[in-house]
């Protein structure tokens, strides 16, 4: 069995703002670096054989206060991106239905096969999404020899993890809060993911909370 602490990373501009960022790459802010300064600090003593993050900048900025206190590298995996939204990328809920109510009203549904207008980036349904993020949480965590292991991802992420491991569909609303710089953790027993706990922000003030890009 393999123990996964499995991160969401700290809070950027984007975040404050209810702004989809998707695969754009935006930095932490200076609270999303004093989460991650914290999340790095209340870890030190946690025996970790690999950190695994995201290639995008806001999740690496966020592994790498976990790493350098440590001596340790942390390994680059673009299957931990957050879903791409395609044109949706860059707005703010409100603009998004504005300018896309039909595919706002989709996504609001949660309709698993539903792909948005293309924007900088080509947009992926929520079950293609899901399928890549589960298969590189489950990848990683088979990797001989590992028994704990930190992955710093997003928000969307997260949310597949959780699902995945609770046997919950996507259509179901979500009921579990998702907060940035947030410990949670899970088990990988070589067939299935398996929730131990979810939701650790003991290491950041109560005021730091924030949920992922997609509300509840």
């Amino acid at each position: 069995m393999t123990e996964i602490l499995l991160i969401r990373h700290g809070e950027t501009d984007w975040n404050a703002e209810k702004r989809l960022q998707g695969h754009l790459d935006i930095p932490l802010n200076a609270e999303g670096r004093r989460q991650a300064a914290a999340l790095g600090r209340s870890l030190l003593d946690e025996p970790l054989d690999a950190i695994f993050s995201s290639d995008l900048q806001r999740a690496r900025q966020t592994a790498e206060a976990i790493a350098a206190p440590r001596g340790m590298t942390v390994q680059i995996d673009p299957g931990l991106r957050e879903r791409c939204y395609g044109g949706f990328e860059g707005l703010t809920y409100e603009e998004i239905g504005e300018r896309y109510p039909e595919a706002y009203l989709a996504w609001k549904a949660r309709d698993p096969d539903a792909r948005f207008p293309p924007g900088q980036n080509l947009a992926e349904s929520l079950r293609e999404f899901s399928q890549r993020a589960v298969s590189a949480i489950a990848r990683l965590a088979s990797r001989d020899g590992y028994r704990k292991i930190a992955i710093v991802a997003h928000g969307g992420v997260l949310d597949c993890a959780y699902r995945a491991a609770r046997g919950m569909g996507f259509e179901r609303a979500r009921d579990f809060d998702i907060f940035n710089a947030s410990i949670n953790r899970l088990s990988w027993n070589g067939a299935a993911l398996q929730l131990m706990h979810w939701g650790d922000i003991a290491h950041l003030a109560a005021e730091a909370k924030v949920l992922d890009e997609v509300d509840k």
